[in-house]
């Protein structure tokens, strides 16, 4: 498969563009920029080939030349058909030390004969969100695992899915679950979804969410996200849960709770964030008021079963960019935001999380890839927690930007801590 370069009209108008929105990003990641000084001067990656599928917008790209200016030859494709800036991806192809395979809009042929394009580079480390590489390569590649050093992922629907195949036996290289450390998971999957979907949504459809009930399907990190801001944003809350701790914390936080059949009746605006297929369906449509908003942020486009609704509706029609609206028989008007995929990066308007969220999940991205490279020999075949030391010198390169002093242990606090037998 020829490259995004090879793709475009004008890739060096586009990549000229591209590099302009990769320049406003980087100056507001100084996490990477810290990171890129120390890999510029001691190239950790030298030799290595490294496989990307991710949404390849302005703040992946600071990532990826990131690693490529580690020595690494990088190969990268997008891991939605709809999540790719062009630009950015042309702006990436020009890099000596890159291949980008992404385009926005390709049909599902296009999608994994892009991701077959860059296992064709033999890749030493893969870095996925959602897990697609990974599956192509076991799946489809098995010869190159024993040269694959290990590899990252991003998203809480890749690490289910790679926990399930590793629960399985059938990881057989060793995969860092990035989405579950602290300084991913506690912002990127709060304050990164929370604002960036609401955001999207407001600016697709230029409505207000005051005075609106949104309906939140998932109470992960995510769904807590989202629920926090349209809170603060004069929303009247109702989540639905099937885990029940889960459910009784959303209870406890002030939130309505109840399920999504009855959650259907009274919704203004739904949006699903629990990773998982079928969570809004026929039974659901049949009950919804006329308008609602039906709006996905988890990872793949299952969540909002869009066959059902098809089969329902007699009329479809582009109400407006971005926004699909489908007519029930009783005249009701249904409206599905982003094809049901990822509404904060596949949407007309499509930024993805804030720049200095990313900055904190992409920190974590590096070194974790450095650690695969300086001590791979360390972790076997399965998923990983990333080591809370690189957490926390991610943690630490963000305090010293943000110039924010903490406090030390003493020697007596730290042996207190560290010891059973002290008493009162």
């Amino acid at each position: 498969m020829d490259s995004i370069s090879m793709q475009l009209p004008d890739p060096a108008a586009a990549a000229e563009e591209g590099h302009r929105k990769i320049a406003w990003a980087r100056e507001h990641m100084p996490i990477l920029n810290a990171l890129r000084e120390e890999f510029e001067a001691d190239r950790p990656l030298d030799g290595e080939t490294v496989g990307m599928a991710m949404h390849v917008e302005a703040k992946t790209a600071a990532l990826t030349e990131l690693l490529a200016d580690a020595g690494a030859e990088v190969a990268i494709t997008g891991c939605n058909p709809l999540s790719t800036h062009d630009d950015v991806s042309a702006a990436l192809d020009a890099h000596e030390n890159i291949t980008s395979y992404a385009k926005r809009g390709v049909d599902d042929d296009e999608y994994y004969a892009a991701i077959e394009a860059v296992i064709d580079h033999e890749p030493t480390i893969t870095v996925d969100d959602g897990m697609d590489m990974v599956a192509a390569i076991h799946e489809s590649h098995p010869k190159l695992i024993d040269s694959i050093l290990g590899g990252c992922e991003e998203t809480t629907t890749g690490v289910h899915r790679l926990r399930a195949m590793d629960d399985d036996g059938e990881l057989r290289y060793p995969v860092f679950a990035v989405n579950d450390t602290p300084m991913k998971r506690l912002f990127d999957n709060v304050h990164g979804t929370g604002e960036s979907s609401l955001a999207n949504i407001a600016m697709t459809t230029n409505l207000s969410y005051a005075g609106k009930t949104v309906v939140v399907a998932g109470y992960g990190d995510c769904g807590r996200g989202v629920a926090k801001k349209a809170s603060g944003q004069n929303a009247h809350v109702v989540v639905t849960e099937v885990e029940p701790r889960r459910a009784l914390e959303a209870h406890m936080e002030g939130y309505e709770v109840t399920t999504m059949q009855e959650a259907a009746e009274t919704g203004d605006v739904f949006i699903t964030t629990t990773g998982n297929r079928d969570v809004i369906t026929r039974e659901h449509f049949e009950r919804m008021n006329d308008g609602v908003l039906l709006a996905n942020a988890g990872h793949f486009d299952v969540e909002v079963n869009l066959d059902q609704l098809s089969e329902l509706a007699v009329a479809e029609r582009e109400a407006r960019e971005g926004v699909r609206e489908y007519e029930l028989p009783d005249g009701r008007r249904l409206n599905v935001l982003a094809e049901g995929r990822l509404v904060n990066l596949a949407s007309p308007v499509a930024l993805g999380h804030p720049v200095e969220v990313m900055d904190q999940s992409f920190g974590v991205q590096a070194v974790a890839v450095r650690e695969i490279v300086e001590n791979g020999d360390d972790y076997g075949p399965g998923v990983h927690d990333v080591p809370d030391r690189l957490d926390r010198e991610v943690a630490e390169i963000k305090l010293a930007a943000e110039g924010v002093e903490i406090d030390d242990l003493s020697d007596e606090q730290r042996e207190y801590m560290e010891s059973w037998d002290h008493g009162t």
